[in-house]
């Protein structure tokens, strides 16, 4: 995880990620809603942005461990009636998102690679829950496959569309304004 066994975690980073993970875990609990009445089941909330913020300030794999860890929290308290499936797509969801962004951003840090690299993420969080919502709904909601496939194109695609972008879009104007109270410059 770019170097992160080789270079020791200061002790503000350390402190940083785990507001930012807590800061995660109350929105998820605090805010959630559907975005679309007719698949209410699908909730949108705003947990991703400080997850995504931690892999601006330290990097993708500072923001996959945050998720892993997070998407454990939460899947034990908030979201426990999703289980071990919920953790598990939680942690496809925003990882794919976080690793995506994270890479593109730590190349090049301007407002024009954290536009580009946000695209990219929503745009690989939401192809990934394509293929998590094919494998992992039919079993969470005992439905069959065409059922799922069914609901693709009029709610599921949407659905991580929009809350990908939401997040995406939060993030990037929030993280200048606070990166300096995180990493401490």
């Amino acid at each position: 995880m770019e170097n992160m066994a080789n270079k020791r975690i200061s002790t503000r980073q350390l402190v940083s990620m785990a507001m930012l993970g807590a800061i995660s875990i109350v929105l998820v609990a605090a805010v959630h809603f559907p975005l679309i009445p007719a698949a209410a089941f699908l909730e949108y909330d705003p947990a991703d942005i400080p997850i995504l913020i931690c892999a601006f300030a330290y990097g993708p794999g500072a923001g996959f461990l945050l998720t892993v860890v997070v998407s454990f929290i939460q899947g034990m308290t908030v979201s426990a009636q999703s289980g071990i499936i919920g953790i598990i797509m939680h942690i496809f969801a925003t990882g794919s998102c976080v690793l995506v962004a994270g890479h593109i951003y730590k190349r090049h840090k301007t407002r024009k690679t954290a536009v580009i690299a946000l695209i990219c993420g929503a745009i690989v969080q939401t192809a990934a829950m394509v293929v998590m919502n094919m494998i992992f709904t039919p079993l969470f909601m005992g439905a069959p496959l065409e059922t799922v496939l069914a609901m693709m194109i009029p709610a599921i695609i949407p659905f991580n569309a929009l809350k990908a972008g939401i997040n995406c879009t939060i993030t990037f104007f929030l993280y200048k304004s606070i990166s300096h109270l995180i990493k401490g410059h």
